[in-house]
């Protein structure tokens, strides 16, 4: 029994290694067992995720993602199927992980089947809520924490931080997909249209719409970060690397805003290994 748990922790970690590009070299930084639970959770995302984005006919997604919260129903029932589930499981009865999170990321992820567009930034807020808060709840359940719902409203901030930076990063696949996350009222409000986006104009009406963007983002920045505090020292510096990163990210494309229709902007290994090597001496000399 122990071995088939061993397995399906090192499945979940092989897929971390191989899809989590940024998060991993933050991941790195934690204990042992709370680096497997995290492997175990982003699992369980990129799983969701990859249900919407591998190009299936709308009515085969949806009954995929059907199918995938069926399969978190018995999961949390107690009856795991297949290795992330089982890791899943495990990482959930440790770490007393709120089951509402999981469901959440699915109703989340549901909402890029339907092709809607976004015509607020509340919408859109509640989007990135759903997708990328609710991982930073699950995430701060496997840390530990003090400051209960302060602390909860700083790690939903910072999801949203996070999620908006892979928004602006990933205009380009987006827009490939026919998906527009930018807030319609926004792209009228800067006099930058859906078709000026589809053709990857960079125009300056885009050039200030990407401005705001990226203000924005800090200001989510700004509050997540005042999750910090609250957190073990490992688990600061695994969030340390991760704003790190997608910092890096949000610089780059406030340097060269065209860039983004050119192609995915990026912190190369050598880059992410630094960051993720301060940071570890940074925590072990406190």
């Amino acid at each position: 029994m122990r071995d088939d748990l061993d397995a399906a922790y090192g499945h979940c970690r092989a897929l971390a290694k191989r899809e989590a590009r940024n998060f991993y070299y933050g991941f790195m930084l934690l204990p042992g067992d709370q680096r497997r639970a995290i492997y175990a959770a982003y699992a369980y995302a990129r799983q969701c995720d990859d249900i919407v984005d591998a190009g299936l006919p709308p009515e085969e997604a949806v009954l995929r993602l059907a199918a995938y919260r069926e399969s978190l129903d018995r999961c949390l029932e107690g009856r795991p199927e297949g290795p992330v589930f089982t890791a899943l499981k495990h990482s959930v009865d440790t770490f007393a992980i709120p089951q509402e999170h999981l469901y959440g990321l699915i109703e989340g992820v549901a909402i890029d089947l339907t092709g809607q567009r976004f015509q607020t930034f509340d919408e859109l807020r509640r989007y990135c809520h759903l997708v990328a808060s609710t991982v930073g709840l699950i995430s701060i359940e496997i840390f530990g924490y003090d400051g209960s719902e302060v602390a909860r409203s700083h790690a939903a901030d910072l999801g949203i931080a996070l999620q908006l930076t892979n928004i602006l990063r990933d205009l380009r696949e987006d827009v490939a997909r026919d998906r527009v996350y930018l807030p319609q009222e926004e792209l009228v409000a800067f006099g930058y249209d859906e078709e000026e986006l589809f053709r990857g104009n960079a125009t300056s009406g885009f050039r200030r719409l990407l401005a705001f963007q990226i203000e924005r983002a800090r200001q989510y920045y700004a509050e997540g970060l005042l999750l910090l505090p609250y957190l073990p020292q490992r688990a600061r510096a695994c969030v340390r690397v991760m704003v790190g990163i997608y910092s890096s990210i949000l610089k780059d494309i406030e340097r060269r805003p065209e860039g983004v229709f050119q192609r995915r902007v990026s912190l190369n290994t050598g880059q992410k290994l630094a960051l993720a090597s301060r940071e570890l001496v940074r925590s072990l000399a406190r």
